[in-house]
């Protein structure tokens, strides 16, 4: 549920349809402002503040989602 959720912040932020949980959000064209636009996703959408060294380490859906989910955020429906 939350990759999913992270998966639906990035394609609306990159401005993308499509993005694999495996792509780097920096071959997509990410830059600070897209990555400030998502880490205020997290918090509007996830209730979970993501520090931006964190966003820079885990730069998929896959590994952000991971930290997200040992951080022991839940979802909305």
């Amino acid at each position: 549920m939350i990759t999913e959720k992270v998966r639906a912040i990035w394609c609306r932020e990159l401005r993308r349809d499509e993005i694999t949980v495996d792509d780097d959000f920096f071959a997509l064209g990410g830059d600070s402002v897209i990555m400030a636009k998502i880490q205020a996703g997290y918090i509007d959408e996830l209730d979970v503040e993501v520090p931006m060294d964190q966003m820079y380490l885990n730069p998929t859906v896959a590994s952000i989602s991971a930290y997200i989910e040992a951080m022991g955020a839940v979802t909305r429906s």
